[in-house]
């Protein structure tokens, strides 16, 4: 029979040794070094690799602890501790890899500040008896977080498809991702480049043909890593290079002999800006009566000397641009121009006046509804404003014998009033206004009629 060692995988951080003889049963033995399968770091920081080995019987013995990490298909010691011996450091002693708690039970390591160097994968062993070496296995992985930059290249508009800006995620790891925002049209590429500490550097450009209408335009790199809680977002101004533009204003189509400040502007723009103003005519000297102002061109008086072209030519780094302007000098002044001014001023005029008269309508328009509402309320709200006369007494007296209607006097057998009218006339006077007008008195001084109108028809 020939024994065996056979070992298993990982059960709840530990792992498994399978011991036997051939043609026999299997005996299970479990693991006691407990480490993290994976840690992760980031570079400059710290990391700590785990490495226990709990001992619940008197009988193990632990005589040396020994971290080991696999370069090159081979193992190369990093920490030594022997319990005679001060900890031992063979692989770097300048005191950056140091135990956490020196002991034959714990053995956890801490590597601070990391390097890209520290990648790798990392052992750790137990001489123990009488069942020999125990370890675990430890991968460190490193991140980097990288340093992002972007800017924009100064370029000279043109027709070819060129580089305007560049965004760099440099010294990262794993590697950056980067895209753009534009509003403008065009392209991007990336690019990386893997330094020697295993750090990767990626580089993008955006690309597209440079005009006039593109300068001064903004842009957005956009970065994502692993290592940024969320993309980084840079901004980028762009830079394009042109000659100057230019055009010439003051002309008003109505110069006329002997006009007085007659004023020609040269407007230009670029980039960079124009750094060189000069005006001159075809025959190449400028008219006595014209004085020169950088960018302005002042005619004093003008006559026929400037009924002439004016050349404004503009000038900066990348290059020259001149604009002409034809000058016509009439003899009389442009009523034509004037009417039409004067129109326009008149309609303006106009304009104002009937917004004023519509607004005045408005207002008193809605101060006679305000009026009539006001009124409308009071008539409601206040007590009538006719009051009837008191009703007269009622007679009580049975026996008095009331005239018949047929005994009632007439006209004729009436006398004279010789007093002022009663109540019973101004009755009939408040709610037949028309009385007046149908009605006389009658008397000595009335004047003959031809028909006599009675007061019963306003009963």
């Amino acid at each position: 029979m020939n024994l065996f060692i056979c070992r298993g995988g990982e059960r709840g951080g530990e792992k498994e040794l399978t011991l036997g003889w051939s043609n026999s049963p299997r005996v299970v033995l479990t693991q006691r070094v407990k480490v993290r399968n994976e840690v992760t770091g980031y570079v400059g920081d710290e990391a700590t690799l785990q490495c226990l080995f709990p001992t619940t019987s008197s009988d193990v013995k632990v005589s040396q602890v020994t971290w080991m990490k696999e370069m090159g298909g081979k193992k190369q010691n990093v920490a030594v501790y022997l319990p005679d011996h001060k900890p031992n450091f063979p692989l770097d002693n300048s005191g950056r890899i140091r135990f956490l708690n020196v002991s034959l039970q714990d053995a956890t390591l801490i590597i601070q500040p990391l390097r890209m160097g520290d990648e790798g994968t990392y052992i750790c062993e137990f001489a123990t008896y009488p069942h020999g070496n125990e370890d675990g296995v430890t991968t460190l992985s490193i991140l980097a977080r990288p340093t992002n930059t972007a800017e924009s290249r100064k370029v000279v508009a043109g027709n070819t498809m060129i580089p305007v800006a560049v965004c760099t995620s440099a010294n990262g790891k794993p590697p950056a991702r980067i895209t753009w925002i534009s509003t403008l049209p065009g392209n991007f590429n990336a690019s990386e480049v893997t330094n020697g500490d295993g750090t990767i550097t990626v580089t993008s450009q955006f690309n597209m043909v440079p005009t006039a209408v593109a300068d001064q335009q903004q842009i957005t790199c956009v970065i994502s890593q692993r290592t940024l809680t969320e993309p980084e977002n840079i901004p980028v101004t762009l830079s394009v290079l042109y000659p100057p533009q230019v055009t010439i204003e003051g002309y008003d189509d109505n110069w006329y002999v002997s006009r007085s400040e007659a004023v020609l502007r040269c407007v230009a723009k670029g980039n960079p800006k124009p750094t060189h103003y000069s005006w001159s005519t075809p025959s190449g000297s400028l008219p006595p009566t014209v004085q020169v102002q950088g960018d302005r061109l002042l005619v004093q008086s003008v006559d026929m000397t400037v009924n002439t072209t004016f050349i404004c030519q503009v000038t900066n780094s990348v290059g020259t641009t001149r604009v002409d302007q034809i000058i016509l000098v009439q003899a009389q002044p442009n009523m034509a121009g004037a009417g039409s001014t004067g129109g326009i001023i008149g309609g303006i005029i106009a304009a104002i006046v009937a917004m004023a008269v519509v607004a005045t309508g408005v207002l008193i328009f809605r101060q006679q509804q305000k009026n009539h509402t006001e009124q409308d309320n009071d008539d409601l709200d206040g007590p009538p404003a006719y009051k009837p006369p008191p009703p007269q007494k009622k007679i009580e007296d049975p026996e008095l014998d009331l005239p018949r209607y047929h005994e009632l006097p007439t006209l004729e057998d009436k006398e004279p009033a010789t007093m002022g009218p009663s109540l019973e006339d101004e009755y009939l006077d408040q709610i037949n206004p028309i009385y007046d007008a149908l009605s006389f008195a009658s008397g000595e001084g009335a004047p003959e009629q031809g028909f006599i109108m009675s007061r019963a028809l306003y009963v």
